[in-house]
């Protein structure tokens, strides 16, 4: 799988684009199995960096979604509460948050998309 180079991502395998959208890995959904349920923050919440921001139910397991940056939520995908198997088609395509970020340097912490695929490489044990 070759990740987007548009995105930056974290060792808790989440995504976020320059714009502030941020969503799960095709790792982490993969990992998860099927998505049964999403939770969210809603618009106007703080988020911290490395803080969980809200959760993803699968049928395997709950697993806490962690704010890759700090800022504050100016959206929320509601598409995701009827219909949560999207993040498993799409996972790079669907977003389920978009944030103002507090400080856009933040972004500069974050991983690639080169080292966050040898990272999940070297978790597995590759």
């Amino acid at each position: 799988m070759s990740y987007p180079n548009d995105r930056k991502y974290t060792k808790e395998h989440e995504w976020i684009t320059a714009d502030g959208s941020i969503g799960i890995t095709n790792h982490a959904q993969d990992s998860l199995g099927d998505i049964v349920f999403v939770e969210l923050p809603k618009p106007g919440a703080e988020i911290t960096s490395g803080k969980t921001f809200g959760t993803v139910e699968s049928v395997k397991a709950v697993s806490d979604l962690y704010a890759p940056v700090s800022g504050t939520v100016t959206a929320a995908n509601d598409a995701l509460a009827t219909a949560p198997e999207q993040v498993n088609k799409d996972p790079h395509g669907v977003w389920m948050i978009k944030i103002q970020l507090k400080d856009p340097s933040e972004l500069n912490a974050l991983l690639s998309a080169a080292d966050y695929e040898k990272f999940v490489s070297e978790e597995a044990g590759h």
